[in-house]
């Protein structure tokens, strides 16, 4: 699984930030591994650096296997809840599209065959 991790001008972190939110994701969607090829990351600051509450935003878009992206998004007053709120968002989204391809015995559902 590829983890990017894209920043706006407003965000600060640098190289320790990135290497943070790809730690936090790949642990996070460990149990998914085998059915996700690529999770990109979008960090910005809504309001431009200006002081404010929940003003920072996370957006997470997950590549599953042969289906349509999963996207999450989440805004707090700081980096991290941002992150962690996202892949929340994202755990549960990946769940229900993943089990939603499977019928109750296992098997590949007739809507995703090809």
């Amino acid at each position: 699984m590829q983890i990017q991790v894209h920043t706006n001008d407003h965000i600060q972190g640098g190289e320790s930030l990135v290497h943070w939110v790809q730690e936090e994701a790949a642990t996070r969607l460990a149990r998914f591994r085998e059915h996700v090829t690529r999770v990109e990351v979008f960090l910005s600051d809504v309001d431009a650096g200006k002081s404010g509450g929940a003003d920072k935003r996370c957006v997470i878009e997950a590549r599953p296997n042969g289906r349509q992206s999963v996207a999450a998004t989440a805004e707090a007053g700081k980096v991290a809840d941002a992150v962690a709120a996202a892949l929340d968002k994202l755990l549960r989204s990946l769940g229900d599209d993943i089990t939603r391809a499977k019928d109750r015995q296992g098997r590949e559902s007739i809507r995703t065959a090809e």
